[in-house]
């Protein structure tokens, strides 16, 4: 097939594309875009296309693909597409929220809070906290490692207690 006879093939199913584009992107800018897209990538790789096969189904994988691309692109950047006219509103400092988190509890306060907790969790918590892995500290306590990481869950689930009834308190 010729440059031109294949060019006028394009020109003849992109009308039956149309429909198909619309029900990918719910959008007629977005629709024309991916139809536009697809054809271009089409006369572009018309070496790829084999004569004799379904031109149409051919086409119609290439918008399927280029959609699904372009939407993953889209998902991976991220964006934030904003409809209102109120375009100034997103970097307004109004929609500033602060985590108070930081501030709630001192370092006095989870010290305190770990000289409350029983030897028997304290010690694996505080080793883990200094930076031993669970095997270090097993070899070191002389217990199973399954027992390392139940102690030092139960130590951090009884500081998480402990600092939210005092966080409650003030």
């Amino acid at each position: 097939m010729t440059t031109l006879e294949f060019s006028y093939s394009l020109q003849k199913l992109s009308s039956s594309l149309k429909p198909f584009a619309m029900k990918l992107t719910r959008d007629v800018d977005d629709a024309n875009d991916l139809l536009q897209d697809t054809m271009v990538k089409a006369f572009t790789n018309r070496d790829k296309f084999t004569e004799g096969t379904n031109l149409k189904a051919w086409l119609y994988t290439i918008m399927k693909n280029t959609f699904i691309t372009n939407y993953q692109r889209m998902v991976r950047r991220g964006t934030f597409v904003d409809t209102t006219d109120n375009l100034h509103y997103i970097n307004s400092s109004d929609a500033l929220i602060e985590n108070g988190v930081f501030g709630s509890f001192t370092m006095e306060d989870i010290q305190v809070a770990i000289e409350k907790l029983d030897d028997v969790y304290k010690t694996p918590f505080l080793m883990h906290f200094r930076g031993f892995k669970y095997h270090e500290i097993a070899d070191k306590l002389q217990i199973p490692i399954g027992t390392v990481k139940n102690r030092i869950h139960i130590a951090r689930k009884l500081l998480k207690e402990d600092l939210m009834v005092y966080k409650h308190k003030n």
